[in-house]
């Protein structure tokens, strides 16, 4: 099976190619490299994977066949590189996790999101279509829960009223995707994820920014005066419920499918900054702040159908989790 992984220097996409490597399989790698966040972070990634910054390839040049990863820096949104890439590559399935994240600075460059997310991603579209790729993955986000304020958030529920540009963008490539399904009868199937955590995570993410403050004694912006839950996700259960969307038959016939995948238990944001206090042996210092633009009071996923037809359950539990997530950080940033 050949593979391709976009945003294959982001958080998940580097756990999900170090998992495939390390399971035998195959992998090609694609991402810009966007400095939306520290791109040291990215660099420090891709070398986990074998592949130092001096020798990246930039753009599309062939690479010998045999290597277990073979990484180009190229954008989603140039469509003359992903046809040079899908015309000598011929991949059996594409795994999408390139898009630009967060919500809050979707307020900030809106061009971007349409760019990446929309644009980008429907590149992606057809060339699967035009170079008959018969398996898509992609990343959708809980946010397209949007005002929904039924929980859990079941994938049936209403996701028409986003509250920010992000996830209206996330909602858009659900729909796009649809269609091409519909249309051309290639198998895709969409990923709702619930913020994930772990090492190499984000640096814009809460447990990144809080176990930042709590170690270096600074003060930790709550927003809605502590009044949120986040169905926090440890990133080696996304990695398994991916690969068990990757290697397994669904029980269901539809080409078209969209899955949350979460850890099924929210957490109030109080509560985890306590469990950072407990591992890290120090107090945190909150600055309680109203509710942000585009920010949603709780999601919590209800994986029962992901559960259904891929034997997907998350055992992590909240406090094991964070403790690898601070160590790995302790570690990466050499504090004692």
């Amino acid at each position: 099976m050949n593979i391709l992984v976009t945003g294959c220097a982001g958080f998940i996409g580097f756990h999900l190619v170090r998992h495939l490597l390390s399971s035998g399989s195959r992998v090609v790698g694609i991402d810009n490299l966007d400095p939306y966040y520290d791109i040291t972070l990215k660099y420090a990634r891709l070398c986990e994977l074998g592949i130092k910054k001096e020798n990246m390839v930039m753009g599309y040049k062939e690479l010998p066949v045999d290597l277990p990863f073979r990484f180009y820096c190229l954008n989603i949104e140039d469509k003359d590189e992903l046809d040079q890439l899908f015309v000598h590559e011929h991949f059996d399935v594409v795994c999408n996790l390139a898009a630009q994240a967060g919500v809050r600075y979707s307020l900030e460059n809106p061009q971007q999101y349409i760019s990446t997310n929309i644009q980008g991603f429907f590149n992606i579209l057809e060339n699967c279509r035009q170079y008959q790729v018969s398996r898509l993955i992609f990343a959708s986000s809980s946010s397209v829960y949007g005002k929904n304020n039924k929980v859990p958030y079941r994938e049936e529920d209403k996701t028409e009223t986003p509250v920010s540009l992000y996830a209206a963008t996330k909602k858009s490539g659900e729909l796009l995707a649809h269609s091409y399904a519909e249309l051309y009868g290639i198998q895709i199937t969409g990923l709702r994820f619930f913020t994930v955590y772990g090492p190499w995570g984000r640096p814009d993410m809460a447990p990144f920014l809080f176990t930042q403050a709590i170690l270096e004694e600074k003060t930790i912006k709550v927003f809605n005066h502590g009044n949120m839950y986040r169905d926090f996700t440890y990133i080696d259960d996304i990695v398994k419920g991916i690969c068990h969307v990757l290697f397994s038959v669904s029980k269901k016939k539809e080409f078209f499918k969209v899955y949350n995948i979460g850890n099924a238990t929210p957490v109030k944001l109080s509560e985890f900054i306590h469990v950072i206090e407990k591992i890290t042996g120090k107090e945190a210092h909150c600055l309680y702040e109203p509710m942000q633009p585009g920010d949603i009071k709780i999601t919590w996923a209800d994986v029962s159908h992901l559960k259904e037809d891929f034997n997907y359950k998350p055992d992590v539990r909240l406090e094991v989790g964070l403790r690898a997530f601070i160590e790995w950080y302790k570690s990466f940033y050499h504090i004692a």
